[in-house]
């Protein structure tokens, strides 16, 4: 495996994936099935979709970045530590003295619905603005990921904007994952339209089962209901499915990959996981979106990290190596 210990200078050996956004810490319950206000105590876990994707791409041996603002504070110090504990360069983070790291209270309720509270009024996060990005980083991606938190608010929806222009000019492919968290927007039809707005920019996107409900307005979840959202710069397009894998779309082909049955305890994080062994597996050869088989392969690999997520609690600690992945697409074959 390529040690590239977050360095950022031309020695790298694999392409470089950045993820840009928010990384923040959720609080989770330590005891499971309880509504927040009845948890009697929490614990305190890494997350947020953007850094989880870094971090997912850099356990499984890639080459990752993560862009973002967090606050000058015990928990953005924290934050910036796990990523580099991880292999994460923060050469794009900035720190807020102003302003407090992002938090969220977290838990499963007893009926298995995830229920969120939010500390952001406003967190370091929001207030990335375009001057603050490391702009040489940014163009040196091969993949540059996203997701649609850091539209919610200015300044750093104009920041999110200018970052993925760079990151397209200088030739990455752009990722879309639009992680929906309607606690977070205004309202639901603002969160469609936003989401919506930088949706013909980016060449693969991944939508949960849920998501695509979301954005179309249909509760059927097919082919042609997929397929609504299709556009002409898209070269790949993944629909996830929980436990039941995902379906992909491309401009030749569609078709689906199962999934793989574990123990599930906690799902936080498992399309992060996803992204991560999907964006890991192409960023240096984005012609497998191109072959059927191929795709097929990195699509089983992405839903065996996946699934593992989903056995251990919280995002971070729970991200698989790629043994880990092997280990299980083997055992499930066999």
């Amino acid at each position: 495996m390529a040690e590239t210990n977050g360095l950022s200078n031309g020695a790298d050996v694999k392409g470089k994936v950045i993820s840009f956004g928010e990384m923040l810490i959720d609080f989770v319950p330590t005891v499971s099935g309880v509504s927040l206000a009845e948890a009697p105590g929490f614990l305190k876990a890494p997350g947020g979709a953007p850094a989880n994707v870094a971090i997912a791409v850099s356990r499984l041996g890639g080459n990752a970045s993560f862009v973002g603002k967090l606050g000058d504070d015990e928990f953005g110090h924290m934050l910036a530590g796990i990523l580099k504990k991880n292999g994460v360069s923060g050469d794009g983070l900035t720190f807020d003295k102003g302003a407090r790291t992002a938090l969220a209270f977290v838990t499963l309720r007893s009926d298995g619905e995830r229920e969120f509270m939010f500390y952001r009024n406003p967190s370091a996060d929001m207030l990335l603005t375009p001057d603050e990005l490391n702009l040489e980083l940014i163009r040196s991606a091969k993949v540059f990921h996203y997701g649609s938190i850091s539209l919610i608010v200015e300044p750093c929806r104009s920041a999110h904007l200018k970052a993925m222009e760079e990151a397209k000019k200088a030739g990455a492919l752009l990722s879309y994952d639009p992680n929906l968290r309607l606690p977070l927007w205004p309202s639901a039809q603002e969160a469609r339209e936003q989401i919506l707005s930088i949706w013909d920019k980016a060449e693969v996107i991944k939508v949960s089962d849920n998501e695509l409900e979301f954005l179309t307005g249909s509760s059927t979840i097919d082919d042609a209901t997929a397929m609504s959202l299709w556009h002409d710069n898209l070269k790949l397009l993944l629909v996830t499915l929980g436990d039941q894998g995902c379906r992909y779309y491309t401009k030749n082909f569609k078709g689906s990959v199962e999934g793989f049955k574990v123990e599930t305890i906690d799902t936080t994080g498992a399309g992060d996981s996803f992204v991560g062994a999907l964006l890991g597996k192409i960023v240096d050869d984005h012609s497998i979106i191109e072959d059927e088989a191929r795709l097929k392969e990195v699509l089983t690999f992405a839903n065996a990290c996946g699934a593992i997520t989903t056995t251990k609690k919280g995002a971070i600690p729970a991200l698989p190596t790629e043994a880990e992945a092997l280990e299980l697409i083997k055992k499930s074959s066999s």
